[in-house]
């Protein structure tokens, strides 16, 4: 068993750091949070390189790399700035639908863009009235002719307001028995007639990045917009979900190390009592179990990723990956503040913008109680 990158692997880690420490600067990340607005440059210089849709293959503008890889460049990202690292890490959301499921032409049409830097997507899956919940949809559309007629409404979708197309977890059979045998991925741009976008208002964190509510009155897309097969866009989903937990998963664990990276360097700076506060015991001890922390974190969200890369679906392992590294980075951003006492507080040092983004790994993608329940029901032998 060998537990060390290769060294194309080393490299692209390497271009992924060198990239962020010299296009993520301080001032720049403090103006797009006060703003609340999207890194659009800096993404457009990310794709440039192709950073953005590495795991995509070539023909689409990707380099043939797996999800492995990507979380390499995610951890990287999100270690020197958790604000930029997300937004640009997510600028391809649910793209990957389209990657697994889709035609050559739809691949095509919306695949290239991505990587390009010419296209944003979103994901429309989660509703008010479900939340976590994807068995159940009130969006529904109904085929009508060589068109479907999409109505309903979703929330908290991130990149709502400014991706360019959407794909869409609606109903295409009501009368299915479970009614989630019954619901299809449709694409829908941005601009069609009958679909409007709202952004949800203040956040506690993620602030580059834009979270919205979709409506859809008698919004009307052709049928060539259906991914995939009618009626298997649950399990299309869930597929997609073992994918993007592991990306969620290597956010965490990006902002997990760049929290202690900044109370590391502070520790060795910052003196009381006419010691360094990396003089102290209890300051080592903090110091100690955080590493561990993180250590292990990695561990596990390395294995998810080269585990899906060698083809195996494993809903446990990615939910163990996502719920453990969204718990850490909020344990060990917390306790960066802490050892940063009164300055940790201010948004000059940042870890507290950092403690601001890692509460969501626990939230979205599926909240740490459903990342549970998936866990236990692998283990007890449930669906």
């Amino acid at each position: 068993m060998d537990f060390k990158l290769s060294k194309e692997q080393e490299a692209i880690q390497k271009a992924a750091r060198d990239f962020a420490k010299g296009e993520f600067d301080k001032d720049i990340a403090l103006e797009h949070e006060r703003a609340h607005k999207f890194p659009k440059e800096i993404w457009k210089k990310a794709c440039g390189l192709g950073f953005i849709g590495i795991h995509f293959p070539e023909k689409f503008g990707g380099q043939e790399y797996g999800i492995f890889e990507n979380a390499l460049i995610v951890e990287e990202f999100c270690r020197r700035d958790s604000g930029l690292g997300i937004a640009l890490t997510l600028s391809d959301f649910a793209s990957e639908i389209i990657l697994r499921f889709g035609t050559e032409e739809q691949k095509e049409k919306y695949l290239t863009p991505i990587t390009r830097g010419e296209a944003i997507s979103s994901g429309g899956f989660t509703e008010p009235d479900h939340g976590s919940d994807i068995t159940l949809m009130n969006t529904t559309a109904v085929k009508s002719g060589s068109e479907y007629v999409i109505n309903g409404g979703k929330t908290f979708i991130t990149n709502g307001t400014i991706s360019d197309f959407t794909v869409v977890l609606c109903q295409t059979d009501e009368q299915a028995k479970p009614s989630y045998r019954g619901q299809s991925v449709i694409l829908v741009e941005r601009g069609t007639p009958g679909f409007t976008s709202a952004d949800v208002g203040e956040k506690m964190g993620i602030k580059m990045t834009a979270t919205a509510e979709l409506s859809f009155n008698n919004v009307k897309v052709p049928v060539t917009n259906l991914v995939g097969k009618e009626n298997r866009g649950f399990y299309q989903v869930l597929e997609f979900f073992d994918e993007s937990r592991i990306e969620i998963a290597a956010q965490a664990l990006g902002v997990a190390q760049g929290a202690f990276d900044r109370a590391l360097a502070y520790t060795k700076e910052r003196s009381q009592f006419n010691k360094k506060l990396s003089e102290f015991q209890v300051t080592q001890h903090k110091l100690a179990d955080m590493a561990t922390k993180i250590e292990t974190a990695r561990l596990i969200v390395h294995k998810a990723g080269w585990n899906y890369d060698q083809g195996i679906i494993d809903p446990k392992l990615t939910s163990m990956a996502k719920m453990y590294a969204g718990k850490v980075a909020v344990e060990v951003a917390d306790e960066a503040i802490q050892l940063h006492g009164g300055y940790g507080y201010m948004l000059e040092y940042e870890v507290e913008r950092f403690y601001r983004d890692a509460k969501i790994m626990e939230i979205y993608e599926g909240t740490r109680e459903i990342q549970k329940n998936t866990i236990a029901g692998a283990l007890l032998g449930k669906g």
